[in-house]
């Protein structure tokens, strides 16, 4: 019984000494990633890091020592600490293996579940739509673009919403280059227009490309904040009235909000200045101000659903 005792006594002293280290593997983990992050905003001295921290001199110089050594950090006498090289390198790694259509899909897909419509993603390709993939809707609607195909951006939502932030001289030479294949009546409505889907920061299709299709698109931006590609919903006009198209608005926006911060976009929510550098037009990127439907222009032509 003795030995007994004495063994189920030392089970749990090893158990509650694993749990310690454990315990204090993890601090010592969260601490150094702390110092990171610290640094992260500027070359800093031991004694600012340690205050940041809230840390001693002597711990905060340890978890800094082994962070250079590992090249997480860098060292500069007379400077104080920097990041190191090994970030710039995980940085790129991260770079490569962030592909937009494998990092988009389960937002698709999940967008697509819930609208029973489909869905499309799309970047910008020597001034067309590239159509990068395609989740098919529930409803009984033939949408019959094509992943691989290029489309027109002014009549596209897809392509409305990947020039937000280009600026009004900008969308005049969109507009103005695709002369004949477009459905607007006038360069002055399409441009009204892109300045309230600029404000709202997504954009619609109002049965320009095909009678009777509308679609809510978004877009997507990367690390930087500029926009790299878009989304967007299509469905039949009848399953898109105004209030359905204000409602899909926000779930569209979400949804391009969602995949952004996947591919390193961090400004918040609440951020109403969302523009990419050198543009000249505030795209905002967070839940949309009520977009203005306005009536679809009329039918010229009968074109395929590719929105």
């Amino acid at each position: 019984m003795t030995k007994t005792r004495s063994a189920q006594h030392e089970a749990k002293s090893t158990d509650a000494g694993k749990s310690a280290r454990g315990r204090l593997g993890s601090q010592t983990l969260f601490r150094g990633l702390n110092v990171v992050e610290v640094v992260a905003d500027g070359s800093i001295a031991l004694a600012e890091l340690a205050a940041r921290l809230g840390l001693t001199r002597s711990t905060t110089h340890r978890l800094a020592s082994a962070l250079v050594d590992r090249r997480y950090l860098a060292f500069v006498p007379g400077s104080g600490y920097s990041l190191g090289p090994k970030l710039l390198e995980l940085g790129y790694k991260v770079r490569d293996e962030l592909d937009l259509r494998r990092v988009a899909l389960a937002h698709l897909e999940r967008l697509a579940l819930i609208t029973d419509d489909t869905v499309h993603l799309g970047v910008l390709d020597h001034n067309r739509v590239l159509y990068l993939d395609k989740i098919p809707g529930q409803r009984r609607i033939s949408i019959s673009s094509r992943i691989g195909e290029l489309q027109p951006v002014c009549s596209t939502g897809l392509g409305k919403a990947l020039v937000l932030d280009h600026g009004e001289e900008s969308w005049a030479n969109f507009f103005r280059a695709e002369k004949g294949i477009r459905r607007m009546s006038s360069q002055d409505e399409w441009m009204a227009r892109m300045r309230n889907y600029a404000h709202a920061g997504c954009a619609l299709d109002l049965e320009e490309n095909e009678d009777q299709i509308r679609c809510v698109a978004a877009p997507i931006r990367d690390v930087g904040g500029r926009i790299v590609a878009a989304i967007s919903v299509s469905s039949a006009a009848q399953y898109m009235n105004d209030e359905r198209v204000q409602m899909l608005s926000h779930d569209v926006v979400d949804t391009a909000r969602r995949i952004s911060h996947e591919l390193g976009w961090t400004r918040g929510e609440s951020d109403n200045g969302a523009r990419g550098p050198d543009h000249k037009s505030a795209a905002v990127h967070n839940a949309p101000t009520r977009i203005r439907p306005e009536r679809a222009a009329p039918a010229k032509r009968r074109a395929r659903a590719t929105s």
